[in-house]
């Protein structure tokens, strides 16, 4: 018999688990790696149950089987994976899963009709309108996901080549990149070989923070993500959103990179990605991802 109810937020560098029990009161949250299904549904299945088990013990729950888990992660819009990963063994009560896109959005409106935009190492827009959703973007790294994280790390690391080639003016940001490497070029093509999407995400950080400094390459690859953001923003509104909350490590930090128009359109989330999968659990907004 199900007595709580989990919300799962998954996407390429981390895992949030969140125990609720049936009045809504708080029981425990963890967070552990990467839970990107496209990366793999065992690697993302053990991150959550790792997840799951720490706030179940945070909770003083030990039957997992009382558990509904509503689980919103990064690449459960690929039909195939969605089946491959829902075809795993879990131990808990009920399981359902959606989009990280799409719990953000849930818990973004409590449920009710609204419009999000994650930028965090991937990127989506997406848009609930009575039941409909409207996704834009969100198709994974390095095909799509501009404006989120991994995609600024690819430029970054692509500009840097450049500038040890002579191609373009060296810059602070360039250098920090080389020397994390140890100025060795094969180790940066050793290192793309295998390198995924949250390797990619770490530097966004220094970008952001050599920005502030006027670094030109560090401005360069902020503007061009925002521009990214933007351009999903303004796609939503086009679909007839007109309140959009934006959310993700990046995109709570690159407001002011954003065009005035753009900014107009933003609203502050009621709730956060977890919120939403917590609603799925309870058996309300479970939407297919896909075309079945």
């Amino acid at each position: 018999m199900v007595k709580y109810f989990c919300g799962v937020d998954g996407g390429g560098t981390s895992c949030r688990a969140r125990i609720v029990d049936e009045q809504g009161h708080f029981l425990g949250e963890a967070k552990t790696g990467s839970a990107n299904i496209l990366l793999g549904v065992e690697l993302a299945m053990a991150s959550i149950e790792d997840a799951i088990s720490q706030a179940a013990h945070q909770a003083g729950i030990s039957d997992l089987s009382e558990i509904s888990v509503g689980l919103a992660l990064a690449g459960a819009e690929q039909k195939s994976a969605w089946l491959d990963f829902m075809s795993l063994p879990q131990p808990y009560g009920h399981f359902t899963l959606n989009t990280d896109g799409y719990g953000a959005c849930i818990g973004a409106f409590s449920g009710e009709n609204g419009a999000i935009v994650i930028a965090g190492t991937g990127s989506v827009g997406i848009y609930l309108e009575n039941g409909n959703q409207h996704v834009v973007g969100g198709r994974e790294f390095p095909i799509s996901d501009q404006g989120g994280g991994a995609v600024m790390g690819l430029r970054l690391i692509q500009q840097t080549l450049l500038a040890h080639d002579d191609l373009r003016a060296t810059s602070s940001l360039s250098e920090y990149v080389l020397t994390h490497f140890d100025h060795d070029l094969d180790a940066i093509v050793s290192w793309s070989k295998t390198a995924k999407p949250r390797d990619y995400g770490q530097f966004s950080p220094k970008i952001f923070e050599l920005a502030m400094q006027r670094d030109e390459l560090a401005m360069e690859l902020l503007q061009g993500s925002a521009d990214d953001v933007e351009r999903l923003i303004l796609g939503l509104n086009r679909k007839g959103a007109s309140q959009i909350a934006l959310m993700g490590s990046i995109g709570e930090r690159i407001v002011s990179w954003l065009s005035p128009a753009a900014q107009a359109l933003l609203v502050q989330p009621k709730a956060d990605a977890m919120a939403g999968a917590i609603l799925m659990a309870s058996g309300d907004h479970n939407l297919y991802p896909f075309p079945r």
